[in-house]
Parts: structure tokens; sequence; C-alpha cells
């Protein structure tokens, strides 16, 4: 017969041990990768680092009651995205040069014939804004256009261009690698 105070006592000695040979390996794993791999976050030359650069604060900030300046950034969603800046903090306040748009939106004319390139259509308008910014992520800039269609209620169609007829094509096969499936539809 086994000895039941026996058998207890080995599985807590099996449990310490795997605890302290588990707590053991995790450490030697975390000093290795910390002091043998360089990484983007480990700069062990201080002289290297970048310096700070801090911008005086103009004399119409606000103050907050620590006395330091209380400064607000305000960021707009489209500006941000499609790096329409206003060049401030930019050394001497030289501007980037002006990025020609791969999808800007043609003149119309009479004689073409021209088309729109509908990359979905929600019932719900949160989907159509998310579609919406997924493109403008990709470089694309769309609109959303509202249909109450009879029978079938409200949908918001997200949409590019309008564009000519080959413009579309080179559209819909961008969005294509891009992971969005896309209809070339005539305008109207």
């Amino acid at each position: 017969m086994s000895n039941g105070g026996t058998d207890k006592s080995k599985v807590v000695a099996g449990v310490f041990i795997g605890m302290v040979l588990g707590i053991t390996a995790a450490g030697a794993v975390a000093w290795y990768v910390l002091n043998k791999k360089p990484t983007a976050f480990t700069n062990k030359d201080p002289a290297k680092l970048p310096a700070l650069q801090v911008a005086p604060l103009p004399a119409s900030a606000p103050v907050a009651a620590s006395g330091v300046g209380e400064t607000r950034q305000h960021f707009e969603f489209y500006k941000v995205l499609t790096d329409k800046s206003d060049g401030t903090g930019r050394k001497g306040g030289e501007k980037y040069p002006a990025k020609p748009k791969e999808h800007a939106v043609p003149p119309v004319t009479a004689a073409k014939e021209m088309y729109f390139v509908q990359a979905g259509s929600f019932q719900n308008a949160g989907d159509a804004e998310k579609l919406k910014a997924k493109l403008a992520f990709s470089g694309f800039e769309a609109n959303i256009q509202t249909a109450d269609i009879p029978e079938k209620g409200v949908w918001h169609r997200v949409r590019l261009g309008p564009f000519s007829d080959s413009e579309a094509g080179k559209t819909i096969s961008a969005l294509k690698q891009n992971g969005i499936i896309a209809t070339q539809l005539r305008a109207q």
C-alpha cells in the first residue's frame, strides 16, 4: 500500500520544480533577447540617440494650473489621411512638394462617357464610413451616396469617380490589389 502523504509531497515537489524551471527558462530567454540581439528598441550608445526638439510655446498659448503651457492638437480625419497639412512644424517652414493624385477626378466632357466605381453598398451608414476610411488609407478618395430604394429601404453607396472607361478599369484593378471588389457603373 502506498502512503498518501508521500504521494502528495511528490506532486507538490514536482509542481515546485516545474515552476522554478519555467521561470528560469523565461528569464534566460528575456536576458538573451535584451542583451544579445540588437533591436530597434535598444540603443546602447546614448550619443546616437536623436536629440529631442522642443518648439517654444507662443506667447498666446494658454497656461495650465501647473505652470506648463497647455497645447492641444486638433486633427481632422481627412486632413490627416490625405496629408493635406498646412506645413507647420517643418524646418524653415518648407512644405513637401504637392503629390500628384493618382485617382484625381477628371473634368467631365460631353464627348466622353463617364463611369463611377462602386466599392460597396450598405444599409448601415457606419459600415459605409468604415469602407470609405479603408479606401482613404489605401490612397483612394471616395464619396458616400445615400439612396432610398423602394421596398428595400435606405442604402449607403461607397463610390469613386467619375472616371473614363480606362481609368475606371485601372481603379478597379488597384482596388482588387487592396482586397476590395468593386463594380464599374455608368454615370447618369
